[in-house]
C-alpha cells in the first residue's frame, strides 16, 4: 500500500473513486467517462492548491517520502555505463555514499551521491543514508580520481546528516568533512550540488561544495534537522513545524538568502508521483548546467566557486 501523508489524502481519496468508476463501468457496461473526466479535472486543481502552498514542514515530509527516488534511481533513469567504485583505501566502503564514473549522453562524468535504503534491511546496510568517516573520504577520492581524468563532479544529496555514533567519532568524522570542504574549493573540474532530498548539516556538506548547488522543488537543506533544532531550542520534538519554520530551509528561502542557486522542479504531486518525470526535469537542468560550465576557465570556475561561499552569510559590527 503507498504511503500517504495527511495532506495528500485529498488527492489519493479522488483517485481511488477513480478507480471505484472505472471497475463500475466495466462490469455494469455504462459508460462513466465524463464522470472520471471530471475527477481528474478536481484531481489536478486540489494537487495545485495542495502543493503550491506547502508548509516547510510539509517539505520536509516530502523530503523524506519513503516512496521518492533516491540516488541510485536516478542514476539508473539519467546515466548510463554507471562503474560503482567502492573504499576509501584506508577503513572500509561506506554504502551510504555511493559513487564511479558513469555518461551523460555519452560525456563521461563522475556521479557521487548518499544513498538510503527502501527496507528495514537496506536502511540497515546504508546506515539510513547517514555516513560514516571513510564514505566522506570514499568521495574524496572519487573526487581527485575525476580531477584526475579532467570529468565533470555531480552530486546528489539525501542524507538527514552524518552518522553521529562512537563509531564516526573514532574514525573522526569531523576530520573527514573538513578535508573535504577544503579539498573541494580547489578541485579543477566542474561541479554540480543537487539537494534531491533531505540536505542535513555536515552530512550534505561533505560532498556539497559545488560550482551550482541547486534543490528539488520538494527537497530542504539545513544545518539541522527540524526535530534536532526542536530538541535543542524547546527540548520537545513535537516543536519540529516551529523549528522547519524557523530554519528558513526550502528552496525559496535559500534562494532569498542566497546560498542556493536554482529549484528545480517536481512533477505536479511530488517526485515520488513520477520517478521518470522528475528524473526528466534533473536530467535537463544538469546538462543545461554542465554546458554553461564546461565553456568556462578552471581558473575562473575554482575562482568564482570560492567566491560563491564567501558571499554566504554577513555580519555588521
Amino acid at each position: 500500500m503507498a504511503a500517504i501523508l495527511d495532506f495528500e489524502r485529498p488527492v489519493y481519496d479522488l483517485e481511488a473513486k477513480i478507480e471505484e468508476l472505472q471497475k463500475m463501468g466495466a462490469d455494469s457496461n455504462l459508460d462513466v467517462e465524463n464522470e472520471i473526466e471530471k475527477l481528474r479535472e478536481k484531481i489536478n486543481e486540489t494537487k495545485k492548491t495542495i502543493y503550491q502552498s506547502l508548509s516547510p514542514w510539509q517539505k520536509v515530509q516530502l523530503a523524506r517520502h519513503p516512496e521518492r527516488p533516491y540516488t541510485l534511481d536516478y542514476v539508473s533513469r539519467i546515466f548510463t555505463d554507471f562503474m560503482e567504485l567502492h573504499g576509501d583505501r584506508r577503513f572500509a566502503d561506506d554504502p551510504a555514499i555511493v559513487g564511479g564514473f558513469a555518461k551523460l549522453d555519452g560525456e563521461p562524468v563522475m556521479l557521487i551521491g548518499t544513498q538510503k535504503g527502501r527496507n528495514i534491511k537496506e536502511n540497515v546496510h546504508r546506515n539510513f543514508g547517514c555516513p560514516h568517516p571513510e564514505g566522506y573520504r570514499k568521495a574524496l577520492r572519487l573526487m581527485k580520481l575525476a580531477e584526475k581524468a579532467g570529468r565533470p563532479i555531480i552530486s546528489f544529496i539525501d542524507t538527514p546528516g552524518a552518522f553521529p555514533g562512537i563509531a564516526s567519532e573514532e574514525r573522526h568524522i569531523g576530520e573527514a568533512i573538513a578535508v573535504n570542504l577544503r579539498e573541494m574549493f580547489g578541485l579543477a573540474v566542474p561541479f554540480i550540488v543537487v539537494v534531491i532530498g533531505e540536505g542535513g548539516s555536515g552530512g550534505a556538506l561533505g560532498i556539497s561544495v559545488g560550482d551550482r548547488i541547486a534543490l528539488l522543488e520538494n527537497s530542504y537543506y539545513s544545518v539541522i534537522t527540524p526535530e534536532g533544532c526542536a530538541a535543542i531550542l524547546w527540548k520537545d520534538r513535537k516543536y519540529s513545524a516551529k523549528a522547519a519554520e524557523a530554519l528558513k530551509l526550502t528552496g525559496k528561502d535559500l534562494m532569498e538568502l542566497g546560498i542556493i542557486d536554482d529549484i528545480i522542479p517536481e512533477p505536479l504531486g511530488g517526485a515520488h508521483r513520477d520517478w521518470d518525470s522528475a528524473a526528466a526535469l534533473l536530467k535537463d537542468y544538469i546538462k543545461k548546467t554542465l554546458k554553461k560550465l564546461s565553456a568556462s576557465r578552471t581558473e575562473d570556475i575554482i575562482e568564482e566557486r570560492y567566491a560563491k561561499f564567501r558571499r554566504i552569510g554577513f555580519f555588521t559590527e
